[in-house]
């Protein structure tokens, strides 16, 4: 029996707490894995319902989440040091920065055979001041020399960790895209669309166009609200933006509207406006059914699940250029932007707002089935078997 200890970040809704989850459940029998993780901030939606739906009971501890905070940093490393004396694992995996670090510093000091880290996102640019970053960067390679393996979840994320932060070698990286049941999001949306619009107060001929995610800075909705107010005008039919989500920023942005003179806003009852706050939505099938076109702002990403999901409801997307969104975005299914002009976003938006009806038969038939089959859980429980089993042996030589 292979022992393998778990460790992410938090549960919140994302694609990190999917891959944790489908990891711990449909790895072959010979596996035994024990999940652990923080829980979810103040402003984000606990993803807890995603593991318990598969049956898994996951070890919570309270001390570790997202924000850097030293006492309970510091009680999340001990308790996770406790767990693997007591699970005595052959394999601690873990997931995302917080865990990262104190995950592998606990496993390095009780001296676990195999260590891997993955990389759902980073925080080397865009996050902190830099002399922060250069401090966790620096951080960052002395873990990687201690780690069997890191994985990366595209190859652009690869090279831009190995070769323009230099977080460690290249061969130092598998890369093992993320693994999702994405099924649903193709399934009955004329029914999903239907519904959802009328929940929502959304008439039909409306254009809407959506954003996914959580509402923090790194996320840049200002850069969309502002290519907004700029293509308002130039729209010849009705059209909402319709932001999922919620966070720190979200009084921010809607103060941002109002100086932006658009309407806005956060009750499904009330009448269309230029801007709707949903905030999170539970059951996003029946939301991308909704949507005409799917944007993503960010200013730093990974690899963006909303966008993956997007393209499997048939959807057209505008994206910012980061992280692996080039691995993902199929040609003929968006628009990605190389910088974060307005100017230039505004016109990817008016671009796809002329064409995402001529080509959503050719993303639903063609892009749609490519993607449920390149980003599925069982391809990635394949691939980490192997990964797993080739560092286990590595470990006895």
């Amino acid at each position: 029996m292979i022992k393998v200890l778990r460790i992410i970040n938090r549960f919140n809704l994302g694609g990190p707490t999917y891959n944790a989850a489908y990891l711990t459940k449909y790895l072959p029998s010979e596996y035994e894995t024990l999940l652990v993780g923080g829980i979810a901030e103040k402003h984000e939606t606990d993803s807890l319902h995603i593991v318990k739906s598969l049956n898994i009971e996951p070890i919570i501890l309270p001390e570790m989440s997202r924000s850097i905070h030293p006492l309970n940093d510091w009680k999340a490393y001990f308790k996770l040091r406790k767990i693997i004396k007591q699970f005595r694992p052959d394999i601690v995996h873990t997931h995302a920065s917080k865990a990262g670090l104190l995950g592998r510093l606990a496993a390095i000091h009780e001296n676990v055979p195999v260590i891997v880290h993955t990389f759902h996102g980073h925080i080397f640019h865009s996050y902190f001041h830099p002399l922060v970053t250069k401090t966790f960067l620096n951080i960052e390679r002395y873990l990687a020399k201690r780690t069997s393996a890191i994985v990366a979840i595209s190859e652009l994320q690869k090279r831009e960790l190995s070769q323009v932060f230099k977080v460690a070698n290249e061969n130092k990286f598998e890369v093992i895209p993320l693994g999702l049941d994405l099924r649903k999001f193709a399934e009955k949306k004329k029914e999903k669309r239907s519904k959802f619009r009328s929940q929502h107060n959304l008439p039909e001929n409306y254009i809407v166009i959506g954003i996914v995610g959580r509402l923090v800075p790194i996320k840049n909705h200002y850069l969309l609200i502002d290519a907004i107010q700029q293509i308002k005008s130039k729209i010849n039919r009705s059209f909402e933006l319709m932001i999922v989500g919620d966070g720190s920023e979200r009084e921010n942005l809607i103060k941002y509207v109002q100086e932006k003179n658009l309407s806005y806003r956060t009750n499904p009852l009330e009448n269309p406006a230029d801007v709707y706050f949903t905030s999170w939505i539970r059951e996003m099938d029946g939301a991308y059914a909704a949507m005409d076109i799917v944007a993503l702002s960010s200013k730093n990403e990974g690899t963006p699940v909303s966008l993956l999901e997007a393209q499997t409801a048939g959807k057209f997307v505008v994206s910012t250029n980061v992280g692996g969104v080039k691995d993902i975005v199929h040609p003929s299914a968006g628009i990605i932007v190389e910088d974060f002009n307005v100017e230039s976003f505004a016109n990817a938006l008016l671009k796809a707002i002329e064409s995402f009806e001529r080509v959503n038969y050719q993303i639903e038939n063609i892009v749609s089935p490519k993607i449920i089959e390149q980003y599925s859980y069982t391809r990635l429980v394949e691939n980490m078997d192997n990964l797993y089993k080739k560092l286990i042996n590595q470990s006895k030589r």
